[in-house]
Formats: structure tokens, sequence, C-alpha cells
């Protein structure tokens, strides 16, 4: 049975980082001392389901887990600092820090560390978050021993209901926008000072403005969509912070 060790402090290792093209070591202490640090820990990098939504999901949400009292996120995987590195870029993760826990003594410490070779893997992490105060584990949410990989508690939603019921996530936003374009920058603008992160599409060979139009009736931007709801351009937007 796969140990909850809420009240215990984590393990002490340091990890080997590339960053920079050089060599780097960061302490457990270095990461955890002194701060209120969100941990997640899965299988492996640029796998199905740590790829589309459990780190997407504290990535997205870390603005909320930092406005209720969250200095860090951390992901902890069991693959070497290349590899995390590159699952970093691919993923556009800047909200989270990934951490290689490529020889599993991290893992092997929380209790965590279990034998997937049947599926060419050999030992990886069980898929699990925590909250860690100042080194102290303050609470666990571990996935079900089942078969396969199941992922049921260990999302950034659970956790983050756990840390405040009444968080709620930051909307959806997304805007279409063009180079050189004055009022999409106004647009953004908004958005930044309202402390909203959005998704940008800017016009291309591939979406052009007939695209534009076919999603959303109009030919010029910015168009902003919020939640999945058509907004307008950078005057509707102002409205509908004014509303």
């Amino acid at each position: 049975m796969l140990p909850n060790k809420e009240g215990q402090r984590i393990p002490s290792v340091t990890f080997h980082i590339r960053k920079d093209n050089k060599w780097v070591d960061v302490t457990t202490d270095e990461l955890f001392k002194g701060k209120t640090v969100v941990v997640f820990s899965l299988p492996g990098a640029f796998t199905p389901t740590c790829s589309s939504v459990h780190l997407p999901g504290y990535n997205q949400l870390a603005p909320v887990f930092k406005s209720n009292g969250v200095d860090e996120i951390v992901c902890i995987s069991v693959n070497d600092t290349f590899v995390m590195n590159e699952w970093a870029k691919d993923q556009e993760a800047d909200n989270v820090i990934l951490i290689p826990d490529g020889n599993g003594e991290f893992t092997e410490g929380m209790g965590m560390l279990v034998d997937k070779t049947g599926l060419g893997f050999g030992k990886r992490s069980w898929r699990y978050s925590m909250l860690v105060k100042d080194g102290v584990i303050a609470k666990m949410f571990i996935e079900p021993e089942v078969e396969g990989d199941p992922f049921e508690v260990s999302d950034a939603q659970t956790m983050l209901s756990y840390i405040n019921p009444q968080a709620k996530p930051l909307p959806l936003v997304t805007i279409f926008s063009k180079a050189g374009c004055s009022f999409c920058a106004k647009a953004k603008a908004m958005l930044e000072d309202h402390g909203l992160h959005y998704e940008e599409i800017p016009l291309s060979h591939q979406i052009t403005t007939k695209t534009l139009k076919a999603v959303s009736g109009a030919a010029t931007t910015p168009v902003i969509f919020i939640d999945g709801k058509l907004i307008g351009g950078s005057e509707s937007l102002a409205a509908y912070f004014n509303t």
C-alpha cells in the first residue's frame, strides 16, 4: 500500500538539472524551505494523460493558486533533465517548475516508486499531488491503487478546492490578432490589466480573415472569446469589463 506521509518532512534530495547549457544542483531546501508549494508527480513526460490534462491543468490554474497563498508549483517525474526541459518547452509550462528525479531518489523516499517494467518504463512515480508547507507535507492526494494509470484526485482542481473551496478558475480567454494591429495591442493590455491570461492566435497563411469570419462573423481584429463566448473587438471588451 502506498504511504500517505501527511505531517512528515519531504525527503532531502539534490536534483541534477541542465540549465543554460550548464549542470546545476537544486536541493529540496531551495525548493521548499520557507515556502508553500504544490507538488504533483506523474509517471512520465510526454505521456498522454500527463501531457493532455495533468500538467496543463496546473499550468493554467497557477495564477489562482498563487492568489491563494501558493508560492510555487512543482512537477516531479522520474525522467532525466533533458526530457523534462523539452517537455516544458513543448507544453509552454511557464508557470510550473519541472524537476527531473532521474534516479528516482525523491520518489523512492516518498514511497511512490513503482515498477512499470511491463510497459518498458522501468521504475516510475505513482501519480499523486501534495501541499507542502516549509518542507512538511500538509496534504496528499494519492491516486487509487488499481490497474492502469488512474487520474481521479491528483488534478489541479481537486488541490485548489482543498486549499480554498470558494476559489474560482480564471476565465479561458482567446484573442485573434494581427501583426501591427493597434486595437489588438489595446485589447491585450486590457486583459493584462485585469489579470487575465490569454491564448493569442495571430492571423497567418493557415488562419486567415476567412477563418476569422467563419468562427466569429467578423473580418477585422482583434476578436476576443471568453469562456467560449464571443465578446468582439477592443471596444466590446472594454464594455464587457465595465459591466
